[in-house]
């Protein structure tokens, strides 16, 4: 049998402890309170509007995997005020143009886990997931060896995001 190292699996299963609901971190709303471009840099985050923010997920699916969250910790959707929706949707709308940029995806699923059940890995703070898809991206390796492969590294994918976030902002 052929063993797989997959490392970044035991840093996302000691988060889960480290962000359960008694624990009082959240990556979120740390992601959310960064206020210098180390602080954002560390917490992956590639954008802040007043209501929401915009980072890449730390245990991926794939390249580019996306996170958008708004900065009030809540758990539903129906705990959003009308300006938190569209910020929400907002900064969807946001990853996507940068993943278009950066990555030329094909597709995109957009999605939220409302809910432990649902697979939501924080339940308690409300996110929405942005994961670009491209024809024939699946693989044996997630089916038959539970092990993903994700072609860029964490933080090439930042800096190419933030790049784009950059070349966006002078632009406009």
């Amino acid at each position: 049998m052929q063993h797989i190292s997959a490392p970044w699996r035991s840093e996302y299963i000691k988060s889960l402890e480290r962000h359960a609901p008694e624990s009082s971190g959240c990556f979120l709303c740390e992601a959310a309170l960064a206020s210098t471009d180390s602080e954002r840099r560390d917490r992956l985050v590639l954008y802040q509007s007043e209501q929401a923010v915009l980072l890449l997920n730390r245990y991926p699916y794939t390249s580019g995997h996306l996170l958008i969250a708004p900065r009030r910790h809540v758990a539903r959707l129906s705990d959003l005020n009308e300006a938190e929706l569209l910020d929400l949707s907002r900064l969807t709308n946001l990853g996507i143009e940068l993943l278009e940029r950066v990555l030329n995806p094909q597709g995109f699923n957009v999605g939220i886990n409302l809910g432990r059940a649902a697979g939501a890995g924080v339940p308690g703070h409300l996110h929405q997931h942005v994961v670009p898809r491209w024809a024939g991206d699946t693989n044996f390796m997630s089916v038959v060896g539970e092990v993903r492969i994700v072609p860029h590294a964490l933080m090439t994918m930042y800096d190419q995001l933030a790049g784009a976030m950059t070349v966006r902002n002078n632009a406009t």
